[in-house]
């Protein structure tokens, strides 16, 4: 009882501390947060180069040991993974980038003509322009305050232009620079994981007991089959659905089809609503060549997202997963409202994950039911 007593006053102090000194905590936190931020995104790389790098070491070459290939197998297949990744992500921008560049300038180019045209509409228009002025000077507007006004806030936003630019840059650089520290620790993780797991099982044999090493390790397993499923099916299904596109839009002579297709197919890494991301750039695309057929790609790039998010996702994904197609659209709705793009990344598999092991338990459970009425 004394104890007990001795541990609620323990914890009412502690939460007292935690309220009283809650700013303090909180830029504690982000500040540990932003130090180790490049070790987990390097984390993050690791696990995901991890599934070409097994792909790799388990072809036929690497696979008899002694051999000086597979000796290297390990280097050989860390490297061949970022190679194999950057190439695709150059080639995305190689055929994105040019194109996209080229429609801004047909836009840039077409505007003095729209222009011209709108200038000679009015002109031949049979509109009551008096009446649009005695409106105008019916409003009381003191246009010369409002020029000081607009010239006083371009100055200054001039400024303000400087400052973003400066601060721009800044994250860039910042970004490259943790970028770069993320790589290179995957890399070493990677290299060594062999030796990692063997220490986090050595730690966890020796710091907990047998009931939580079985649960935790079933937990770890479960969670690592569920992510690299789900990472190799979002791979697929965005294959899916870029080539799709594409050739729909070749039936349909849509302009700027292979640009397009792989924009729509890249943006649909992120689960169900990442594809109308890269639709809407193909749509301004479009524009710039025809106002009524990118109407038209519109109408295409809804239906085909629809059966995309209904049809191909679910089935693709979630049964990659092993997670209904129903569960899989609520996980991203879900995710999405919670956590915004990240959410949506992580709703998947973290939702296929509690629900392997809930079946699990269930299964679990009724098994030592049936067991207990059987004695």
């Amino acid at each position: 009882m004394k104890k007990k007593f001795l541990l609620l006053i323990a914890t009412l102090v502690l939460t007292a501390l935690v309220i009283k000194y809650s700013d303090w905590i909180l830029d504690l936190i982000h500040l540990v947060f932003s130090i180790i931020t490049p070790l987990l995104l390097g984390c993050a790389v690791a696990y995901i180069l991890n599934i070409p790098v097994v792909w790799i070491e388990k072809l036929p070459c690497f696979r008899k040991e002694g051999t000086r290939l597979y000796k290297i197998r390990r280097p050989v297949s860390i490297l061949g993974s970022i190679v194999v990744i950057a190439a695709i992500g150059i080639l995305i921008i190689l055929i994105v980038i040019p194109q996209l560049a080229q429609a801004i300038g047909v836009l840039f180019q077409e505007i003095p003509t729209a222009v011209t045209w709108l200038m000679n509409w009015m002109d031949s228009a049979d509109i009551d322009w008096p009446q649009l002025t005695q409106f105008l000077d019916s409003l009381n507007v003191n246009w010369q305050d409002l020029f000081q006004k607009a010239m006083s806030y371009l100055t200054t936003g001039l400024g303000s232009i400087f400052s973003s630019t400066v601060n721009i840059l800044n994250t860039i650089t910042s970004g490259i620079v943790t970028l770069a520290v993320a790589v290179i620790f995957s890399i070493y993780i990677l290299s060594a994981k062999e030796k990692l797991f063997a220490q986090f099982r050595t730690l966890m044999e020796t710091y907990l007991k047998k009931r939580f090493q079985n649960g935790l390790t079933l937990v770890l397993k479960t969670a690592h089959n569920t992510f690299t499923k789900f990472i190799v099916g979002q791979c697929t299904e965005a294959v899916i659905l870029g080539s799709l596109c594409t050739v729909g839009m070749f039936i349909l002579r849509f302009p700027y089809a292979s640009m397009i297709g792989t924009l729509v197919g890249a943006t649909a890494l992120l689960p169900v609503v990442g594809a109308y991301l890269g639709a809407g750039v193909g749509a301004f695309m479009i524009l710039t060549v025809n106002p009524l057929r990118a109407v038209g790609f519109l109408v295409f790039i809804i239906i085909l997202q629809q059966i995309e998010g209904n049809l191909i996702y679910p089935r693709v994904v979630g049964s990659s997963v092993g997670l209904p197609g129903i569960w899989v659209l609520a996980a991203v709705t879900m995710g999405g409202g919670i956590g915004g793009i990240a959410g949506m990344l992580l709703a998947v598999p973290v939702t296929a994950t509690l629900y392997k092991l809930l079946g699990k338990d269930v299964k679990r459970r009724k098994e030592k039911v049936r067991a207990d009425s059987k004695a």
